[in-house]
């Protein structure tokens, strides 16, 4: 027994040490508000005290345009549209709970209400009346939910491959995604992150490799280590996903622009005909050759086509 103890003994340290070896740390905040959160960002204090990394761009006067982020991503994924309309819009842009350099939410809740009730907070903050939302992925789910609980607050909205569709979402995907959501093994994911399985996850994540370049390879890599957020990413893996029904999506009468990479292996195409089935005021932008990500793999043509949009709220109105 004694040999046995110490047998079992000798491979705990083993495991330990060979743990501590290619555990991945957490990044300095301050090194990455130095990187990543330079002019134009700001700390936005919202009204329960939460700071949020904020973007503010383009005319004050001008229609405004929100951006939300989708899943470990963070507001510079938005760069090539804001490099395109900030001249004609007010384009904002913010890094969700649990994501980004605004970091893990104090209390913990991750829901989708939550996301839902911080567009509210951050929109009150900057003294928006009315705006165009558009979201990506988690964040076009975010967007969908805003409009069914705050429609008359939109002006438009915009959904770019985005989560929340009544489909079934089998095989394909994103490696380190498919990770987070395996009890057990997402909790050696949080603590080991090596920057091989980011750049994995963002290249089967993306039709047009273009843009999977080191840049932003380690941006995903070390704001996924910012404190707080690899656990925040648990958390949210761990709620219950109920996709929308198609009560609730054909109730929203906000006109919508439905943008949709046709190669999207996360979230294919077919949930964007579930959307374009159920919306009854929506317009569709397919990219054929570019998946999950629009805004960075096709970013002159769906830039276009959302100015257009735009253009079109202002022409009926």
């Amino acid at each position: 027994m004694k040999r046995l103890l110490k047998v079992l003994g000798t491979i705990l340290a083993v495991l330990a040490v060979a743990f501590l070896l290619v555990r991945v740390p957490d990044t300095e905040p301050d090194a990455m508000w130095a990187k990543y959160g330079a002019a134009p960002s700001q700390k936005l204090a919202l009204a329960d005290s939460r700071v949020v990394h904020l973007r503010d761009e383009g005319p004050k006067d001008a229609p405004a345009i929100v951006l939300l982020h989708g899943s470990n991503a963070d507001l510079h994924t938005w760069q090539p549209w804001v490099d395109r309309l900030k001249a004609d819009y007010r384009v904002i842009r913010f890094d969700q709970r649990g994501h980004g350099l605004t970091g893990p939410a104090p209390d913990n809740d991750y829901a989708l209400d939550a996301f839902v009730a911080d567009v509210d907070a951050v929109a009150d903050k900057l003294g928006l009346e009315r705006f165009v939302l558009a979201g990506n992925s988690m964040g076009g789910g975010i967007a969908m939910a805003y409009a069914m609980q705050h429609p008359d607050r939109l002006n438009g909205l915009v959904l770019v491959d985005a989560g929340g569709a009544d489909i079934d979402r089998k095989g394909g995907g994103n490696l380190l995604f498919t990770l987070a959501a395996i009890p057990g093994i997402n909790k050696l994911v949080a603590q080991i992150t090596p920057r091989s399985l980011v750049e994995k996850s963002l290249s089967q994540s993306v039709a047009n490799q273009a843009i999977v370049t080191p840049e932003a390879i380690d941006r995903y890599w070390e704001l996924a280590r910012y404190p707080g957020n690899r656990a925040a990413t648990l958390a949210r893996f761990g709620q219950a996903r109920t996709p929308f029904t198609a009560e609730q999506v054909s109730a929203v009468q906000v006109p919508t622009l439905v943008m949709w990479g046709e190669e999207d292996s996360l979230i294919p195409f077919e949930a964007a005909s579930w959307y374009m089935e159920h919306l009854p005021n929506a317009k569709l932008a397919a990219y054929k050759g570019i998946g999950h990500i629009p805004m960075e793999e096709h970013p002159d043509q769906s830039a276009a086509d959302l100015r257009a949009f735009v253009e079109s709220l202002a022409a009926d109105n």
